[in-house]
């Protein structure tokens, strides 16, 4: 009997087998994202090149040390991953046409994401340490900067913001540390900034697991170590309690969002961008349907919990994560901001160059003119930082500034 008539394997994944076995990995890699983003790939946005740091500073810390010492030593480790070898990987999935989920999702970012994750510059006295917390819930490494004032702040007796950065899908903390410039934003604003790593053991593409039952509830998987690495630091660190806030891309968004629902007391405020809402996915099956149309709404059981200050960012041209998850988080927040709060003003405009309207913005302040909530629309945007340096993985330079606009959300807020 011919069986090949029941072959399932899709023709795209078929034509990346040819290539990758006549040797043509970059041809494959480029084919299977362009099938996957619906459109020609965009290589100004979407390719992490290499970064020549200068003399950059680092130093491997246990979360249980004391504040660290004003020199560090220059981390001797390199990266290991290689591209040819995740896509020899996904050559022998593809054959057994068994690729998991988070694969299928992510494998239009190998490009990109699986380049050399290189150390950011840094500036003199500042720090760019190395971490491991040490937990019930395991062994987890973070990269921690610490600002070049933080010194003198010390010594003045004062306590600095932190920002719990999430990566997106195959980012490291240093390639997302590049494309956001967060740590150039720290510097200004003398703040802290801590970007845990998802190592390749809880997915083997650095995926945040925001699609997991045990990893949407408090005091348990992912969300329990966020927590306690956030403890940690306010703890060992001269960081201001009342002033943390989390942020994070895609996977690393859908994560941020929920630690704000199961730590609502301990983040001041959260920033999202190319997110999903709150328990959008139970299960692989329900990820996917929800990356591509938005998810099912939050259980009725969340919609009294404290009101979280938000701003969100998604491009309307998102083929990854669908504009209409950004919508999603939006209409939830505000319709819990509306529950708790009166006289509410709320705004919408558009924010314009000479050259064009690049995004809208909504914005709902509070009576006393603070903004609660704000959601900006990218017009022409994909999957994307926006703002972000073309030095790292999925970044639009093109802005607004996400980064800079997430800051000044954030300072505005405290518990």
């Amino acid at each position: 009997m011919n069986f090949s008539k029941f072959d399932m394997t899709p023709s795209h994944l078929k034509e990346a087998m040819k290539l990758m076995k006549s040797g043509q990995l970059k041809e494959a890699t480029q084919l299977i994202q362009n099938n996957l983003n619906g459109s020609a790939s965009d290589t100004n946005t979407n390719t992490m090149k290499d970064v020549t740091p200068d003399a950059p500073t680092s130093q491997d810390r246990s979360s249980s040390a004391q504040p660290p010492p004003t020199s560090a030593d220059k981390p001797s480790d390199k990266p290991s991953n290689k591209l040819a070898d995740k896509l020899q990987s996904l050559s022998d999935k593809m054959k057994d046409f068994k690729l998991d989920l988070p694969t299928a999702i992510n494998i239009g970012g190998l490009n990109s994401g699986l380049s050399t994750h290189s150390e950011p510059s840094i500036p003199k006295n500042a720090q760019f340490l190395k971490g491991t917390l040490k937990s019930s819930q395991g062994h987890h490494d973070y990269r921690l900067y610490i600002p070049s004032t933080y010194a003198q702040a010390v010594e003045e007796g004062l306590r600095l913001p932190l920002v719990v950065m999430l990566h997106g899908c195959t980012q490291s903390p240093e390639d997302f540390a590049v494309g956001t410039r967060m740590n150039e934003l720290a510097e200004e604003h003398q703040c802290l900034i801590v970007y845990p790593s998802q190592p390749t053991s809880a997915n083997m593409n650095r995926c945040w697991n925001w699609f997991k039952p045990t990893d949407q509830q408090q005091g348990q998987g992912e969300p329990a170590w966020l927590a306690a690495l956030t403890q940690s630091l306010i703890k060992d660190y001269a960081v201001d309690s009342l002033r943390v806030y989390i942020a994070g891309l895609s996977a690393g968004a859908a994560m941020a969002v929920i630690m704000a629902e199961t730590y609502p007391n301990l983040y001041a405020a959260l920033g999202v961008h190319s997110g999903l809402a709150y328990r959008s996915a139970s299960d692989l099956p329900s990820a996917m349907m929800a990356m591509r149309q938005g998810g099912s709404a939050a259980p009725k059981s969340v919609e009294n919990h404290k009101f979280v200050p938000i701003i969100v960012f998604h491009g309307d041209q998102d083929h990854t994560v669908s504009i209409r998850n950004g919508g999603q988080i939006v209409e939830a927040a505000k319709e819990r901001l509306q529950a708790q709060k009166t006289d509410l003003n709320i705004q919408q405009h558009k924010q314009c160059s000479e050259q064009n309207c690049r995004s809208t913005q909504l914005q709902i302040c509070d009576t006393s003119g603070v903004s609660q909530l704000e959601y900006w629309k990218i017009h022409g945007a994909g999957h994307s930082w926006a703002g972000g340096s073309s030095a790292g993985s999925y970044t639009d330079p093109k802005g607004p500034n996400a980064s800079k606009e997430m800051l000044r959300f954030f300072l505005n807020h405290s518990l």
